[in-house]
């Protein structure tokens, strides 16, 4: 039963309940409530918190007064196309196992001589240099700072060739997926030898001298000396079996401002210097990326992502315990895809907080990820507005929404995007709340289209149908590539996986042929396909053939010809890829964020099918010489 009141409480503070039908509610809503420092635990409390919130105004969906991003003037009339990649599948023949730093600033020129005007990668926060098996770069410990792992270690300043285990990385280099924990325990070693060497040298030279350390130790200041010590704290916890997140280890370790934790920095002081000192190096190798892109010819460079929150138990959350709700995570409420809806695992951000400190913490995290980013994309964008919240131990469907500030976001976001000079994209795919995309509009933050998702009814859209404010693209990272989409692979693994049952199954499989079919007509359509380019197996039948590399141009060439102001090419489609990233709804049983590409980059620019795509987006979009 609904407590008097409590729907008005709820209405003042953000949180929409995704069922108001459920008996469960209304305990729900207040457990959100009273996570947001709100009781509602009885009438009286009730009654007493809308007496203090009397002038409270709930948040409202609409655009912020002059709040625009950035967007170059030669796109206001232009195209431009680039090319996604995931970093750690690069694969070269001088890496240790996992792309990095240098692996990415070939990859832009390789992509830059092919005509390309970006390369976007995934989200690069840190994760757990105690825990490298936690690889999702979608579960990051701390958004502010970077994953050492993608440091090229043949570049840190004091390297020689005699510090590689050649036989160690030779063989880790050769694995279809990353062994993460393999590479960190070579990487950080090295590391670590690197770092001793680095302290006994002379001051050296830019941008790897002892003078830019410290300016870049006393620029990040308290965040980054908090990040420092947990890893390093991290790392100790882990020796001792505590876990590499803070929820368990011992409770005076639990805040970085306990007498335990000044004590374990102080006696630690060199490890801590260690962890400082790695965020330097992959800062300087990111932004050394960033100038290699420019240089190379693009005209937008790196495209970096903002993934769409953190874990309760790392890094950023420690840093700032009051800046994230406890006993709560965000996901998503049920629907076709996940008939018991989806909990993400990720620590929510306090909407109360955020206004008390007037978003302080949104505005530097897009000053560390703008300052190195021609574009940058925000996942889950529908995140300026709401979050599904889960209270812990509930059903997903027990979940509300809760609103954000959404004006003071967006005016933010404005400002950091014309300082850096960085477009916005946001990632609107999913439950998307009606009038947000125009709030995107009016804000000049890309929308997200995807070629399998753009229908009118069960036909896909013409290309001249797409908007122009937005990315263009095959797929993304959670989808099957190109050539899995058209066998079916996909299915195959959810069945396998047992995320669904033999009947769906069916039932998707009859849906991709009559896709398959839609698709081909649909570039037949707009003459990117002749009927003589496939067979008649290819064009009927319900047991899709082996794919043809045809359909692949066609399909670049469709998603390049539209009016949208960027296009991009997913990089296991311009190799020819058959695994998908990641595979949603599992965890370790997949080989999600590991798999590499089969092609290494000294060979791709080569590569028939790389060059056919390429070739046909640029002529579709050609830069300016």
């Amino acid at each position: 039963m609904m407590l008097a009141g409590l729907d008005e409480l709820a209405r003042r503070y953000g949180v929409d309940p995704y069922d108001k039908q459920r008996a469960e509610t209304s305990g729900s809503i207040s457990k959100i409530l009273a996570a947001l420092g709100v009781d509602a635990s009885s009438q009286e409390a009730i009654a007493a918190s809308l007496s203090r919130s009397q002038d409270r105004e709930p948040p409202v969906l609409r655009p912020a007064d002059d709040a625009e991003c950035y967007l170059p003037s030669w796109l206001e009339q232009g195209r431009a196309w680039g090319i996604s990649v995931q970093l750690y599948e690069l694969r070269s023949r001088r890496n240790w196992g996992i792309g990095d730093f240098a692996d990415l600033a070939l990859m832009c020129q390789i992509a830059a001589a092919a005509g390309a005007d970006f390369v976007g990668t995934n989200p690069l926060h840190a994760l757990f240099v105690s825990d490298p098996a936690r690889c999702s770069p979608f579960s990051p410990s701390n958004r502010l700072f970077l994953n050492p792992l993608y440091i090229a270690v043949d570049q840190v300043p004091g390297y020689a060739s005699q510090d590689k285990d050649e036989a160690a990385t030779a063989s880790l280099r050769e694995l279809p997926a990353v062994d993460y924990v393999g590479v960190a325990e070579l990487k950080i070693r090295v590391l670590r030898d690197l770092w001793r060497r680095w302290k006994a040298t002379q001051p050296g030279l830019p941008p790897f001298s002892q003078q830019d350390f410290v300016e870049f130790r006393d620029r990040h200041g308290a965040s980054l000396q908090c990040h420092a010590v947990f890893e390093a704290l991290s790392l100790s916890m882990v020796a001792a079996n505590r876990g590499s997140g803070w929820t368990g280890w011992p409770r005076e370790f639990h805040r970085p401002d306990s007498a335990s934790v000044r004590r374990f920095a102080r006696e630690n002081r060199d490890e801590v210097s260690f962890h400082t000192w790695l965020q330097w190096i992959a800062d300087a190798q990111l932004t050394q990326c960033a100038s290699i892109a420019r240089q190379a010819g693009m005209r937008i460079g790196i495209y970096l992502d903002f993934a769409v929150g953190e874990v309760g138990d790392g890094s950023g959350n420690w840093t700032d315990r009051e800046l994230s709700v406890a006993g709560m995570s965000i996901g998503a409420p049920p629907d076709m895809f996940s008939a018991t809806g989806q909990d993400w695992g990720l620590a929510p951000v306090s909407p109360i907080t955020m206004e008390r400190s007037a978003c302080d913490a949104f505005r530097r995290t897009n000053q560390a990820l703008m300052r190195n980013a021609g574009a940058l994309r925000i996942d889950h964008a529908m995140s300026l507005w709401q979050l599904f919240f889960v209270p812990e131990g509930s059903p997903t469907a027990e979940g509300a929404y809760v609103r954000y500030p959404l004006e003071q976001l967006l005016a933010i976001l404005a400002e950091q995007s014309l300082l850096f000079r960085t477009i916005v994209i946001g990632e609107d795919l999913g439950i998307v709340p009606p009038g947000f995309r125009e709030v995107m509009r009016a804000a000049r933050i890309l929308s997200y289209r995807i070629l399998y998702f753009e229908k009118a009814g069960s036909s896909f859209i013409d290309p001249g149908d797409y908007p122009r404010l937005a990315l263009a693209c095959v797929s993304t990272h959670d989808m099957p590539t190109l050539g899995g989409w058209w066998r079916g692979d996909d299915i195959e693994l959810r069945l396998k996986y047992e995320l669904i049952g033999q009947q769906a199954a069916v039932a998707q499989r009859e849906e991709r042929a009559r896709e398959r079919r839609e698709l081909i007509t649909t570039f037949q359509e707009n003459g990117l396909l002749r009927q003589r380019d496939l067979s008649p197996t290819q064009c009927g039948s319900s047991e899709p053939s082996a794919f043809p590399p045809i359909f692949a141009v066609a399909a670049h060439r469709f998603i390049a010809g539209t009016p949208s102001v960027l296009a991009s090419a997913r990089l296991s489609d311009l190799t020819g890829e058959s695994r998908q990233t990641n595979l949603p709804g599992t965890v370790d049983s997949y080989p999600n964020w590991r798999i590499k590409s089969s092609v290494s980059l000294e060979d791709l620019a080569s590569t028939e099918l790389f060059r056919s795509i390429t070739d046909a987006m640029a002529a579709e979009r050609p830069r300016p010489a």
